[in-house]
């Protein structure tokens, strides 16, 4: 019809040339037709549920009934309410109305077949065809009927077939006309969105998945690679409990399990869930397995099942509700969609034609169903009935997708990315299986799947390009984006709370970080309120047990410590920290229970003076080793070590994942592997040719471990960390390079310290020295920036410590590190910042220091003494800050209590050279520490015979030696005489607590 009326147009000579006929959808014939009947139908006095339209050349109208009064009720165009009951709203604009027949209507619009709207009267009763945006190009086929399927009506249960009758039918009295009340729309801003960091928790290994509690929002469930699942409680950020993977009966799994296990034992979790009540956890796995929970509100959690319920991996578990019964839906490689009852029992089996990648079970009034998307990018639908798919849609991008509706669920989201990295955000139309509007901003060609989840019913969020990206639902255009501080990996795994107060989002070293807006600022507090020692009689009053199976590990009855909410985030002025009793802000941090000293038993400081009293691991020699290693870094995934020697030479060492390490993260444990390329090309630095020896070697590593930028007096580097290829060289000397750091927020900005006294903020992408910072009398030799603050804090060998505002690279303050009586300044001055980046470790070889960030006032020092009486050579914070480790010249090692720096373990150099070098001349000590990026007791030396070596504390002991109890040290801060070691500063040093 189309095609004749086409013909008849441009052989009119009137219309010829001066009319442009636009391309019509196959369905837009129909849409006009559907929308004209519900305009008619909707001005009709007395509309019947039914009506009988019987042509289309005369305005329909619904004659009433006999013996029925007509309706005097005259309606005026412009007062013309929405569609009844019986009818969907037609048109782009309209909103969707939450009626019943909307609901039922929108299941017959994706399972419906073609026939069953080819008539007028079936148009009208079914969903209208909403046309698409020109912008948008529907990717959607024609819904599969099964062959053994009439049509919708055929194939739903006989409840379904009631609540179709009873809608239907449902329309308004005969003899009067009434109005539906607008839906009331809540409005919302940008300050709803949690975007204010609040808090950095350390998960230790990679986080695969994330679910909050849908009724405790501050309870947070996390899955990892290493297979353990843990507890977070947000409010306190601590982990309640850590549940490590176990198998609970090996013969009980299929024997393709207990072969590709026995191969590989190494498994991670794919993805946890809560049921919709917060009573029962699900757990699915790479390898085979899903796991059941039940977590009762007095922190009662027991194994429920273990099931081999796929060939292959797990891809995916949702709770569903067919029948009215709880059940729990699962996914994987195998091609198979299997729905389990609470017993183990194995209900439904739905067989697609690749791998699953997704499932996400929903229902319409009482029509449950499955929506899947698998690999091969197909969206298909089922129902609980063993037919096969309702469904056959191309998804956008047809590769991995995500389906995700409102919390409301009445809106349908998928995010997906295709195989060449281009990523889709899409809101469906239910009604006819159609693409309503597409979502921009995503990055183009991009190397990993987005990640998607909405909050509340008013945005959505996404994870690209290190950032998290956020739109309102009703608008195409990305509303805003945050990088979090920085830290991101490039597709961050994210998901809100069920209030959509609180965001938490995963980092690139193994962590993930907790975002909120004014009212999770606000639910966070209320832990803050509360006394510590009534909240934690509470929990150990009702500590996590684990009862049931015999996989379960013991869960301590105790729990760690309780930090505050950082008053010095970058999210203030916020009217609740502002507002609020300011004693609950500043509440002081609790030690650990684990933590507390036993005062029944003197304190005693611990001495480690041979291997036997710890883990340590030798790195295995290369085949160019260096005289002395010069610089050590772990790499942010936790997973291997990274040196660069005095040779101008890096070396990398993995730890991989097997049966002695499943984490495959880095331990001493385990002899780690030296690793190169296939090329065999090794990172080597640009070396200046005029005096070599007096060269500073100096490294940055990116966030994401992909690149290494290096420089040994020459030119400095940036490698590729996979292919150990230069990617590109710059800042020839002179003056050479003595520090660099990457800018945290941002890979292409780097800070250089300079041999000549200056520091340039350089941007590697245009090649270009943006700014020179000029403050300093000598080299620089140490960087470190606080985004919190947002400063750029310097150190150079004149002593002195310089802040710049990272805004403008003004210079705000400088001050000179306190050296002692008799000392001038030389030598290197190193600068750290803490985790929550509020104070500053300044290490020079006569002291360690803690100066408050923000006034850059010394708060704390030790100055080398007694059995530590040896210049320091280097010193770094714990991941978690709660301990410095630092090295010193005549090979001893120290760990100190960050909490006014006082000495809880001293490990002799005998504990980790071997006999010949403990006597050697010169003398072999540690030249730089390093410390493992997710645990906590776990450093690395670098020695000046060019060996790395890796050191934990014994399974028995778990932690370096107990704290010094404040017992023990007198008010002007120095140690009783039994632990005189400890701590030591001068008379006009008394600025000790805080």
């Amino acid at each position: 019809m189309l095609m004749e009326l086409k013909k008849l147009i441009e052989a009119n000579p009137l219309f010829r040339e001066k009319l442009v006929f636009p391309t019509l959808k196959a369905s837009r014939l129909r849409t006009l037709v559907n929308q004209s009947l519900n305009w008619q139908h909707q001005l009709c006095k007395n509309p019947r549920p039914n009506p009988d339209i019987k042509t289309l050349f005369t305005d329909h109208t619904c004659a009433p009934p006999s013996g029925a009064r007509a309706s005097q009720v005259s309606v005026p165009l412009a007062a013309v309410p929405k569609a009844s009951v019986t009818y969907t709203p037609l048109g782009s604009h309209a909103p969707f109305p939450p009626t019943a027949a909307a609901s039922v209507n929108a299941l017959a619009g994706w399972m419906g077949n073609v026939a069953a709207s080819s008539s007028i009267q079936s148009a009208v009763i079914a969903a209208s065809s909403i046309p698409l945006p020109p912008n948008q190009v529907s990717v959607l086929k024609r819904p599969r009927t099964p062959p053994n399927a009439l049509g919708i009506t055929d194939y739903q249960n006989a409840e379904s077939e009631q609540l179709m009758k009873r809608l239907l039918s449902g329309a308004h009295p005969v003899d009067e006309v009434t109005y539906p009340a607008p839906i009331p729309q809540v409005t919302w801003s940008l300050d709803d969105l949690p975007k204010m960091v609040v808090c950095t928790l350390s998960q230790g290994s990679n986080i695969t998945s994330m679910d909050f509690h849908p009724s405790h929002h501050t309870l947070l469930l996390v899955g990892s690679t290493n297979g353990e699942i843990t507890f977070w409680e947000i409010g306190l950020r601590e982990k309640l409990v850590s549940k490590p993977f176990k198998i609970c009966d090996l013969r009980a799994c299929s024997p393709q399990f207990q072969s590709t296990i026995v191969k590989d034992s190494s498994i991670s979790v794919t993805r946890v869930t809560w049921s919709p009540d917060g009573s029962l956890i699900g757990v699915a796995f790479s390898k085979h397995l899903i796991h059941l929970y039940a977590y009762q509100a007095s922190n009662d959690l027991r194994q429920l099942l273990e099931i081999d319920a796929h060939v292959g991996g797990v891809n995916d578990i949702a709770f569903c509700h067919p029948n009215k019964q709880l059940c729990v839906g699962t996914c994987g490689d195998d091609k198979l969609i299997k729905v389990w009852d609470l017993s183990g029992q194995r209900l439904y089996v739905f067989q697609d034609e690749a791998p699953v990648y997704s499932i996400c079970p929903h229902h319409k009034e009482n029509i449950q169903f499955i929506f899947s998307t698998s690999f091969d990018g197909k969206i298909k639908a089922w129902l609980y009935d063993n037919i096969g798919y309702r469904v056959d849609y191309d998804a956008p991008g047809r590769w991995c997708t995500t389906m995700l509706y409102s919390a409301d669920g009445s809106r349908l989201f998928s995010c997906g990315t295709s195989k060449d990295g281009d990523s889709f955000l899409v809101e469906w139309n239910e009604s006819e299986g159609t693409i309503k509007r597409t979502y921009t901003g995503f990055r183009r060609k991009s190397g990993g799947v987005v990640q998607l989840d909405a909050g509340q019913n008013h945005f959505l969020a996404a994870g690209e390009d290190n950032q998290i990206k956020f739109w309102d639902v009703d608008n195409t255009n990305m509303l805003t984006s945050t990088e979090a501080e920085g830290g991101l990996p490039s597709f961050p795994r994210l998901r809100f709370n069920k209030e959509g107060n609180l965001l938490a989002v995963t980092t690139v070293d193994n962590g993930l970080k907790i975002l909120a807006n004014a009212d999770g600022l606000k639910l966070l507090r209320t832990f803050g309120n509360r006394p510590f020692e009534a909240f934690r009689s509470q929990c150990e009053a009702s500590s996590i047990k684990v009862s049931g199976a015999p996989i379960v590990a013991s869960i301590p009855t105790n729990i760690s410590q309780v930090e505050r909410l950082d008053g010095n985030s970058p999210v203030r002025p916020s009217p609740i920290l502002n507002g609020g009793d300011s004693a609950s802000r500043n509440l002081e941090k609790p030690r650990a229970a684990e933590e507390l000293p036993d005062k029944t038993k003197p304190w005693e400081l611990t001495e480690i003076v041979n291997p036997q009293q710890c883990h340590i691991v030798t790195m295995p020699e290369t085949p160019d080793p260096a005289n002395e290693v010069s610089r050590l870094l772990y790499t942010n995934s936790g997973a291997g070590l990274l040196a660069l020697g005095s040779n101008a030479i890096q070396r990398l060492w993995k730890w991989s994942s097997n049966e002695q390490n499943p984490s495959g993260k880095a331990t001493a444990s385990v002899v780690p592997q030296h690793w190169q390329p296939n090329s065999g090309l090794v990172m080597t630095n640009n070396v200046s040719d005029a005096n070599p020896e007096e060269a500073v070697p100096c490294i940055a590593l990116s966030k994401n471990d992909s690149y290494v930028m290096s420089a040994c007096g020459g030119k400095v580097s940036l490698f590729n960390m996979m292919t150990f290829k230069v990617m590109t060289t710059f800042m020839p000397p002179p003056p050479a390079s003595t520090f660099l750091m990457f800018h945290p927020q941002d890979n292409n900005i780097i800070a250089i310290g300079m041999e000549d006294s200056t520091i340039h903020i350089y941007n590697v992408r245009v090649d270009e020295v943006k700014t020179k910072l000029k403050g300093h009398q000598k080299r620089i030799t140490g960087l470190a920036f606080s985004n919190n603050l947002n400063i750029l804090v310097s150190s150079g060998a004149d002593g002195q410590l310089c802040t710049w505002n990272t805004e403008n690279w003004e210079k705000k303050k400088s001050v000179f590190i306190q050296l002692p009586a008799g000392k001038t300044a030389s030598g290197d001055t190193r600068v750290q910042f803490n985790s929550d980046q509020s104070c500053l470790l300044v290490v020079h070889e006569t002291q360690l220091a803690i100066y408050d960030a923000s006034k850059m006032e010394r708060i704390d020092q030790w100055i080398p003494q007694d059995t530590l009486s040896a210049p320091l050579s280097h010193a770094t914070y714990s991941c978690n800050s709660q301990l410095v480790y630092a090295s010193f010249c005549d090979g001893n090692i120290g760990v100190f209590d960050t909490d006014n720096l006082r000495l809880r373990c001293r490990i002799s150099s005998s504990t980790y050279l071997f006999t010949t070098a403990v006597n050697s001349n010169p003398t072999v000590y540690p030249l730089v520490v390093a410390a493992h990026p997710q645990e906590p007791n776990q450093f690395a030396v670098g020695l000046s015979d060019g060996t790395v070596k890796v050191v934990e504390p014994l399974e028995s002991e778990g932690k370096w030696g107990a704290p010094v109890p404040v017992d023990n040290v007198i008010p002007n801060g120095r140690a009783p005489a039994s632990s005189a070691a400890t701590s030591n500063p001068s008379a006009d040093q008394l600025q000790l607590q805080r």
